[in-house]
């Protein structure tokens, strides 16, 4: 008759439930604190999406307290009841626990649908501050060694100021002209970094009027310490009347933006130049499908394939110089202005004249 093979008990020692009802008592405490505190303190939810930010991370900060609660518990309990005997030898060995598979499975699995729900959690808030539709007004933001300057539609050149409308669902683009640079309005949440030749795109919906800080986050310099300009959030009328103050309420806007630029003195050879310098990061010299991050621009002129701008603009080369001007935003991306490319009108027209060449081959 096979004998029975009696495995030994698991030994936790005398306290270990007790002990895990005070971690389970205490970790309900503070993940009450985290989640029903005004964190973080002194910093208020000026708009969308600080509340959604905030959220998951309050889901860490209770996450993180549990943990915290389990790990340091655990050690000062295991510390203490299984402490070396006084009088026993130094090299004494102690209690050995083996075979413990509930114990394993647990500690294996908590972690694991923890990493599952806060990986899901966060990747849906990502994908929808990346995936937003139906924004009304669009920014362009810029940052050089040691100030901000902002761009808006149907307003000429460059602004030193922000403002934005209450209650508008709106983008901002960043970029840099210099070195890299960080675009933080910690009253929002969202933060990006300004890179030379990138834009990086960030989603807002302003709910709280007031004035709130834009800080650089990045370390760009001797004087990154002072980089700073302050965003106005206004009602839609008080926005309305500071944008008309600055040109915005008149002009065709991004329409006739390539009207003025002079097509027909570009030079194609040093429109080739400037492509490797300025575009070709992004699009090919092949066909519209060949694509990098944009389409390839080498047939934009006769691709049969295509008989539209991705604006939905007649191939010419004045509606070309418009986008490039103008910049582009749309479900095949995002394309920077020239104001935030640093191209002249002379530079446009000798890109058109380069791209005319190729449609020509």
């Amino acid at each position: 008759m096979a004998q029975r093979v009696v495995k030994p008990k698991t030994n936790l020692g005398p306290g270990f439930w007790p002990v895990t009802a005070l971690i389970a008592v205490v970790s309900a405490v503070m993940v009450y604190l985290v989640e029903t505190s005004p964190l973080p303190i002194g910093l208020i939810q000026a708009g969308a999406p600080a509340d959604s930010i905030d959220a998951l991370f309050r889901f860490l900060g209770a996450i993180a307290a549990v943990i915290l609660n389990i790990v340091v518990i655990y050690t000062i309990y295991f510390g203490i009841v299984f402490a070396r005997p006084k009088g026993a030898p130094a090299n004494t060995i102690g209690v050995q626990i083996h075979d413990a598979p509930v114990l394993e499975f647990w500690w294996t699995a908590i972690p694991t649908i923890l990493v599952v729900i806060l990986s899901i959690y966060s990747v849906k808030i990502w994908a929808d501050l990346q995936n937003s539709k139906g924004d009304v007004l669009t920014v362009e933001a810029i940052g050089y060694q040691f100030g901000f300057q902002f761009r808006y539609p149907k307003v000429k050149g460059v602004l030193n100021e922000m403002h934005l409308p209450l209650n508008t669902p709106t983008t901002i683009h960043v970029t840099s002209r210099d070195v890299i640079h960080g675009f933080w309005i910690p009253e929002l949440r969202m933060k990006a970094d300004m890179v030379p030749g990138l834009i990086n795109t960030i989603r807002v919906t302003p709910t709280v009027p007031g004035t709130y800080h834009i800080i650089c986050s990045e370390f760009c310099g001797v004087a990154h310490s002072v980089m700073r300009t302050d965003v106005v959030i206004e009602s839609q009328q008080d926005f309305a009347k500071w944008f008309s103050r600055q040109g915005g309420g008149t002009g065709s806007g991004g329409g006739g933006s390539g009207a003025g630029i002079a097509i027909d003195q570009g030079k194609a050879d040093v429109g080739q130049k400037l492509f490797g310098q300025k575009c070709s990061a992004c699009h090919s010299v092949g066909p519209f499908d060949q694509k990098q991050v944009g389409p390839g621009l080498g047939k934009i002129f006769n691709d049969p394939a295509h008989l539209k701008l991705v604006d939905g603009d007649a191939p010419t080369p004045q509606n070309v110089a418009k986008i490039i001007h103008d910049g582009f935003q749309g479900d095949i991306g995002v394309m920077p202005s020239a104001q935030v490319n640093q191209l002249s009108n002379p530079d446009i027209a000798n890109l058109v004249a380069y791209l005319a060449s190729l449609s020509k081959k």
